[in-house]
C-alpha cells in the first residue's frame, strides 16, 4: 500500500479525523474479511466457471480493501498496523462477512454475495458525493467491479430457485445469514456516525440505507417463494439483530479463528513488516 499524496488529512480537526477513520475502517474491514472467506471456495465451487467467478470476486474485494486501507495510511498507519498486528477486537466489519460458509452449501455463498453486494451498491452510491475527496475519487473504480458481483449472484439465485431442493437450500441460507446481514447498517459508534453524516463523508445515514436495502432485497427474495426473517413493519430493529454486531468490536467466535489463520504466517516468520503481494490498485 502507498500513501495518497493529495489526501487533505491536515485539514481535518480531531473529530473529523475520527469520523473519516471510522468510515474507512468499516469499508476496508468488510471487504478484506469478505475476501478472506470467499477464498475458501477455491476449487470447491459446483462448476469451473463458478469457481473462477468467485475467485475473481475475492480478488476484487481484496483490491477494494487495499484502496480503503491505503487511505488510512494517510493518518500515520502502516500495513501491519492495519492488519497483521492489529488487535482482532478492533476490526469493524459486519459479522456476516466473518461467518464461515455452511460446508459444501453453494446457496450460502450466493445468498451472502447477493445480500452483501446490494448493500455495497447502496453505500457506494452514498459515497459518490463524499466531501472527503480521496474517498470520492475511489468510488468509481470499485463500482465498475461490484456490478459484476451482483449480476453473478442474481444469476445463481435464479438457477438455485428453479427446483425444490435449491429453494430449500436458499431458505436455509436466508434464515442463517439475514440477521447478520442487517449488521451491515449498524454504526461503529452513534456519535461518530452522526459526524460522518453531518460532515457529508457519506451523504446518507445508515438507517436510510438499511431501509432502501430492505426495499430491494425483501421483494426479490420473496419473489422466489422465500420467507424473509424481518419485523412486520419492514424496518431494522434491535430484535432483528444477532448478538454479535461486529461494528462495535463484538464478534463471533469464528472471527478469532479466521484472524489467527490469516495472521499465522506473519507471526510464524517473525515479520515486522508486510510483504506486498499486490500493487496498489489505484
Amino acid at each position: 500500500m502507498s500513501s495518497t499524496a493529495a489526501a487533505p488529512v491536515e485539514d481535518l480537526d480531531d473529530d473529523q479525523r475520527e469520523a473519516v477513520q471510522h468510515l474507512l475502517y468499516r469499508l476496508a474491514d468488510d471487504e478484506f474479511v469478505a475476501a478472506e472467506r470467499y477464498t475458501e471456495w477455491q476449487v470447491r465451487a459446483p462448476t469451473l466457471e463458478s469457481d473462477l467467478a468467485l475467485s475473481n470476486i475475492a480478488q476484487d474485494e481484496l483490491g477494494h480493501a487495499r484502496l480503503w486501507y491505503d487511505l488510512l495510511q494517510d493518518f500515520g498507519y502502516d500495513e501491519p498496523d492495519l492488519l497483521f498486528e492489529r488487535d482482532p477486537e478492533t476490526f469493524r466489519h459486519s459479522t456476516m462477512t466473518e461467518l464461515p460458509f455452511e460446508e459444501g452449501d453453494w446457496s450460502d455463498a450466493i445468498v451472502r454475495t447477493y445480500l452483501y453486494d446490494v448493500a455495497e451498491d447502496l453505500r457506494l452510491s452514498a459515497l459518490e458525493d463524499s466531501s472527503y475527496g480521496p474517498i470520492r475519487d475511489r468510488v468509481g473504480k470499485i463500482q465498475s467491479e461490484e456490478d459484476y458481483h451482483l449480476e453473478h449472484a442474481e444469476s445463481w439465485l435464479d438457477r438455485l430457485a428453479s427446483d425444490d431442493d435449491g429453494q430449500r437450500r436458499l431458505q436455509e441460507a436466508v434464515d442463517r445469514l439475514f440477521p447478520y446481514a442487517l449488521t451491515l447498517f449498524e454504526p461503529t459508534d452513534p456519535d461518530v456516525e452522526a459526524r460522518i453524516v453531518d460532515n457529508e463523508y457519506r451523504t446518507e445515514p445508515l438507517d436510510e440505507l438499511g431501509e432502501e436495502w430492505l426495499s430491494n432485497v425483501v421483494p426479490k427474495l420473496e419473489s422466489y417463494g422465500l420467507d424473509v426473517p424481518i419485523s412486520e413493519d419492514g424496518t431494522i430493529t434491535s430484535a432483528d439483530l444477532p448478538p454479535e454486531i461486529g461494528r462495535d468490536g463484538n464478534h463471533t467466535d469464528d472471527w478469532e479463528t479466521l484472524y489467527d489463520d490469516f495472521t499465522q504466517t506473519y507471526r510464524d516468520l517473525g515479520r515486522t513488516e508486510a510483504t506486498t503481494l499486490m500493487e496498489d490498485p489505484s
